[in-house]
């Protein structure tokens, strides 16, 4: 092994500049004196230019975009639908009872897509199916109900 084939491991700890006596960066701390960048809370904010119109501003925004009206739903694979036993009704009080679901953000529902296998009998009840999700879950002797 040479000094040039050591690899990091991953954890080494940041250096954490100094500011106390000995250090070599007291009375200003590595700030230089006086400036907008020796205050606290000093600096710009991202994206400033000094003044300048900001790229941001002076590229042109252009076509549409639905992200403001797409839906969202909280999306659940078959998968996941395995754990529970023959002949449950699997809703969504069921499921953010056993975890699965977390709400993070506002939806408007729960999706079962088709992710996996399915071998048990449940009735599933959900906002919306993927094709897949729906055969398999019928193939098993399930239903799937659209709530």
């Amino acid at each position: 092994m040479k000094l040039n084939e050591l690899t990091s491991s991953g954890n080494a700890k940041a250096f954490r500049k100094g500011r106390g006596v000995g250090s070599g960066n007291g009375k200003t701390s590595g700030r230089g004196h006086k400036g907008q960048n020796s205050r606290s809370g000093g600096g710009v904010r991202p994206g400033f230019e000094g003044g300048q119109m900001p790229l941001y501003r002076r590229l042109p925004k252009r076509g549409f975009n639905n992200k403001r009206f797409a839906h969202s739903y909280i999306e659940i694979n078959i998968q996941d639908l395995e754990d529970f036993p023959d002949g449950t009704v699997v809703d969504a009080e069921l499921l953010g009872n056993t975890g699965l679901l977390t709400l993070p953000k506002v939806y408007e529902g729960i999706k079962v897509l088709g992710t996996g296998d399915l071998t048990k009998k449940l009735t599933v009840k959900a906002t919306l199916f993927s094709a897949s999700a729906k055969e398999k879950i019928e193939k098993a002797g399930g239903t799937a109900l659209e709530v």
